[in-house]
């Protein structure tokens, strides 16, 4: 590879990180059991709790300690985050727009060296967390009760911290293990500047390299997609539109929504066991890898082509695998939703890529979609050449994708000096395609990290052009579609 490609990759993920900086074992899966088992087990463990949580607080009260703040308090001195200072610090540090990118960058940047890409990985589900105590006011001010009296049972230490939010594991006074995500207080103030300080930088980015980017535009839609996820009602109805259009799907799995104790900074989902990322590439077959690899991936195109709303963070800490190669979906608060008009600008110049393969028409549909002003000049079996590059898998019958590939093909996209510099230089990217284009990136290195080999092109036609199925898994998908429909 292209040494001075390298370095634009490296200097670009040097960037995001130098401005981020400025500014219990594993369980097994639960076969599922029957109503009445769940139920005489529910009611066992809510008289376990209450019957622990009762001693629990005589032997507080014998002892004249071990209240929930005082165990707070003592907890709070292992955190970064414990007041508001140490709050506003620490979001400016490490939160928000910023963090983001680096969890973006942690695992599609496959030319940083493997030390810098675990470095970044732990912005994925372990970041500094905030203290007990400050959790625990979100909660009483949200619920109007302290945590260890909304819940029968209420972990003080978070099971992940990341951008937005921190998730807690609970137990709900009917005995449902819940996860209940903490949004970090201030972090709609860490967001706000982290996103004027991207316009700045992508307004620098442009001038220097990017002569065509529509900085304003760009930043307007990343803005409106971050305070969308802030609000966390609006993730509620999230879950639950996500569950009823993949509800008895036969690999998706979405929590269900625990609406009672969800609020503008709570979300209360069910608590869903499962593997992480990591963990399932270290533990399972390379043939449940492969299955997994193309659950995500259909789920991408599914929610993208046929509902027109679609998850917008493809980053592996926002799910959870199993051992059969299914996979749950948790997060979803950056949600993408086609407004009127937007894909149908945005389809004809993809067909022209993958389907009709013609340079003079891609041209033509991407001024009309505003990836290039009119009056260029460029050549269009350059603009091919570059802009085709990440459609690769979808240009041939069979594909593997590899950690190689993802690293060439951004050495292309990012090689400022290199043969496709004069489309670098005009090249726009609409409002509309900045979240469809993280997925597209976050998809293609999750597939190169499991080395997902298969009939890309094929399964694509099934979601843009009615394609028939071209594996296992889309014959059982389209079985399944085909029955709601008929309900």
């Amino acid at each position: 590879m292209d040494k001075k490609a390298v370095a634009s990759i490296a200097s670009i993920a040097a960037l995001a990180v130098g401005l981020a900086s400025a500014a219990g074992k594993q369980a097994k899966e639960k076969a599922a059991a029957s109503p009445l088992t769940s139920r005489f087990g529910r009611s066992a463990k809510v008289w376990k709790l209450s019957a622990r949580n009762s001693a629990r607080f005589a032997v507080s009260r014998v002892r004249g300690l071990g209240s929930a703040e005082e165990r707070r308090a003592q907890l709070d001195e292992q955190f970064a985050i414990r007041t508001a200072e140490d709050v506003a610090k620490e979001l400016g540090e490490m939160k928000g727009v910023l963090m983001k990118a680096g969890q973006l960058i942690s695992f599609i940047f496959e030319a940083l060296p493997d030390e810098a890409q675990d470095a970044l990985a732990t912005l994925q589900a372990d970041a500094a967390p905030m203290a007990p105590s400050l959790a625990a006011e979100v909660v009483r001010g949200d619920l109007g009760r302290a945590p260890e009296k909304a819940f029968l049972d209420w972990t003080d230490m978070p099971s992940a911290a990341a951008s937005i939010g921190q998730v807690h594991r609970a137990i709900t006074p009917d005995g449902r293990e819940v996860a209940v995500k903490v949004q970090y207080p201030g972090v709609h103030d860490a967001i706000e500047s982290d996103l004027d300080a991207a316009e700045v930088m992508y307004a620098m980015f442009s001038s220097m390299m990017l002569k065509g980017l529509d900085a304003k535009g760009l930043v307007d839609e990343l803005r409106l997609r971050m305070r969308e996820e802030l609000d966390y009602r609006l993730e509620a109805r999230n879950v639950t539109e996500f569950q009823e259009r993949f509800a008895g799907h036969p690999w998706v799995r979405i929590p269900k929504l625990v609406p009672e104790f969800s609020t503008e900074r709570l979300l209360t989902t069910e608590w869903i066991e499962g593997l992480s990322f990591d963990q399932f590439r270290a533990q399972e077959s390379a043939a449940t890898q492969q299955r997994a690899g193309e659950v995500v991936w259909r789920f991408a195109q599914n929610a993208i082509h046929r509902h027109g709303v679609f998850n917008g963070d493809p980053h592996p800490g926002n799910y959870k695998f199993h051992h059969d190669g299914s996979v749950s979906f948790l997060d979803y608060g950056l949600v993408k939703r086609w407004s009127p008009g937007e894909w149908e600008t945005l389809k004809p110049a993809m067909d022209a890529i993958i389907v009709d393969r013609d340079p003079e028409l891609l041209v033509q549909r991407m001024e009309h979609s505003g990836f290039l002003r009119g009056g260029h000049g460029l050549d269009p079996q350059l603009v091919y050449d570059y802009v085709s590059s990440p459609y690769i898998p979808y240009l041939t019958d069979e594909f593997t994708f590899t950690r190689e590939w993802m690293r060439d093909t951004l050495s292309v996209i990012f090689d400022v000096q290199g043969p496709h510099a004069p489309v670098i230089e005009q090249l726009n990217m609409p409002p509309s395609f900045v979240i469809l284009d993280r997925v597209i990136w976050g998809m293609s290195a999750i597939l190169g990290k499991l080395e997902a080999h298969g009939p890309w092109r094929a399964m694509l036609l099934e979601y843009t052009s009615d394609g028939e199925p071209a594996t296992d898994l889309g014959a059982a998908e389209a079985a399944w579609a085909a029955s709601r429909s008929a309900h």
